[in-house]
């Protein structure tokens, strides 16, 4: 007799089976239009974006979408985002709400992707100077929520910064060092290690400030171990 996990994995490999002789028209369509399943294995089984509107539409489910679609797209968008197709600022908007999704790995997969195409200047001059300003307000909210000892506000809003500085690692170099340190001068003393060895991450690129190089001496004496080894 079949397990739960066996018998889960045999319809996925059937479906898959299935959608491989789904035409590319097909496949956009359900990815459109589909269900939770049917989106999920559209993305996967995706070989090409062929057109701006197939774009926005790979792009689209990356929000609002069950978890596995948007695990399953974010996990594609690498292979595709350097297409011109995906060069818009709607497109860009939404890869910066990705950049905070409830799953890690939908996160981490969109800003790999993201560095595919961190050289175009078309991009970078949009979406950086919104990422900084997004992460200097939830910054914000994880201090404010600090100071009144709001545990689970303080978790979710600690998550949330910590991808929007994982981001920040991947782009400071298009920002002005200035806006760095603001941010940095206020996330080093934050109480969740993680945002301070985020922060002492980014110090590992090369900054002139005093005021970063201050801060980098003094994580050298951080309380915890994962802060100090990258100092």
């Amino acid at each position: 007799m079949l397990t739960t996990s066996e018998n889960l994995n045999e319809n996925l490999t059937k479906a898959l089976e299935i959608y491989e002789k789904a035409s590319h028209e097909e496949l956009i369509s359900m990815l459109e239009n589909g269900s939770a399943a049917q989106r999920q294995i559209s993305a996967l089984q995706l070989d090409k974006i062929c057109s701006a509107r197939e774009a926005r539409i790979f792009v689209s489910n990356l929000t609002g979408q069950d978890g596995k679609v948007r695990e399953a797209v974010s996990f594609r968008l690498k292979e595709f985002i350097s297409a011109e197709y995906f060069l818009s600022e709607e497109n860009y908007d939404i890869f910066l709400q990705a950049v905070l999704d409830v799953n890690g790995n939908v996160c981490r997969s969109v800003i790999s992707a993201l560095c595919s195409i961190r050289n175009i200047p078309e991009f970078t001059q949009y979406f950086c100077p919104k990422l900084t300003a997004l992460t200097k307000e939830i910054l914000e909210q994880v201090r404010n929520n600090e100071k009144a000892n709001s545990g689970y506000k303080v978790n979710k809003e600690v998550f949330k910064l910590y991808w929007c500085l994982e981001a920040l690692y991947e782009f400071c170099e298009f920002l002005p060092e200035a806006s760095v340190k603001e941010i940095l001068l206020n996330t080093k003393d934050i109480k969740e290690y993680t945002i301070r060895e985020k922060t002492a991450k980014i110090l590992t690129k090369s900054f002139d400030s005093p005021d970063l190089l201050k801060i980098r001496q003094d994580l050298k004496n951080d309380r915890h171990y994962y802060v100090r080894r990258l100092m």
